[in-house]
């Protein structure tokens, strides 16, 4: 086993592809192939599945990564502490429901961090999409809600994925709908309220069972809706036109001023929205001051959820 062949299994793994981790480290795809196999020989495991549509990571094989990159980060720390040597890029990822608070706090970790090289990712996608991330290391957290009608399947995913939700914040639904909308001024709106305009949601792809649903709220009897697949379009179709979506009652003022606003929607459902890691892999130093980030938003934030967006 060298350095080489465990810094080469965690570009795979963070890439996702074998050609897209090839171009990154400048290697050809026959050369980073052997040394993979080599090193899955010489341990007698399966690291990555090869199937017609790429290749997957394996049980054994996420332990397996875990310890690596736990070697690769102690042995840049002692090659940075007595030779001087550069340090290799710092890698960080995020898979997260479409949550403006996380780009924010993504946002504050880079003005923290004086950083000469890195790789970073931030992924607003699906929530299938999420767990995958995290569960095969393409991203070291994920950010998501349960609530009392996914909590069942969505345990069992973390728990088949060896995934530990750990919480952020609780809230009741918010309705998202622009300043000049003519149900802004109501302090609280309920279903008939809301019936006669579009309802923006965020598709879920091939995985749209309702348990995926990002919007805190799904209604049988909305016959007008609104499918997009960025937070962008969402925001823009918000402020364009009298539709409305569901969401945490969070507002980022920085990013959208006052051109959007939220109000309570009358529901008794309670969301606790919170952030998934690999159980076994501890997280990196990097990835703890990214929480950190989090928790203080929240926290500083928790008497005033009209501070914060969707």
């Amino acid at each position: 086993m060298t350095l080489q062949q465990l810094r080469y299994a965690i570009e795979i793994a963070s890439s996702g592809s074998m050609n897209e981790a090839a171009k990154r480290l400048f290697v050809s795809q026959p050369s980073l192939s052997n040394a993979i196999k080599e090193l899955e020989n010489e341990f007698g495991i399966t690291i990555f599945e090869r199937t017609n549509r790429g290749i997957s990571i394996s049980v054994e094989g996420m332990e397996f990564l875990g310890y690596a990159r736990q070697i690769i980060e102690q042995t840049d720390l002692m090659e940075n502490r007595y030779t001087g040597k550069k340090r290799s890029p710092i890698y960080f990822s995020v898979s997260t429901q479409h949550y403006a608070f996380v780009t924010d706090a993504f946002v504050k970790l880079m003005k923290q961090r004086d950083l000469s090289e890195f790789n970073f990712g931030l992924r607003e996608t699906q929530t299938y999409e999420i767990i995958e991330d995290v569960r095969t290391l393409r991203s070291d957290l994920g950010v998501l809600y349960l609530n009392e009608s996914n909590y069942k399947l969505m345990n069992k995913l973390f728990s088949d994925g060896n995934l530990k939700f750990t919480p952020l914040f609780i809230t009741n639904p918010h309705v998202y709908i622009r300043s000049g909308h003519p149900l802004a001024h109501r302090e609280s709106l309920s279903i008939y309220d809301i019936l006669p305009y579009a309802y923006v949601t965020f598709e879920q792809g091939e995985n749209n069972s309702l348990h995926f649903s990002e919007e805190m709220l799904s209604f049988v009897q909305i016959e007008k809706n609104i499918k997009v697949n960025d937070r962008a379009t969402l925001t823009n179709l918000l402020m364009g036109t009298d539709s409305y979506t569901i969401g945490t009652g969070i507002l980022v003022s920085d990013l959208n001023g006052d051109d959007l606003k939220t109000i309570p929607f009358d529901s008794t459902e309670v969301f606790t929205v919170g952030w998934i890691a690999l159980k076994d892999r501890r997280p990196s130093e990097i990835a703890s001051a990214y929480v950190e980030i989090l928790n203080d938003l929240v926290s500083r934030n928790s008497f005033d959820l009209n501070h914060f967006l969707l």
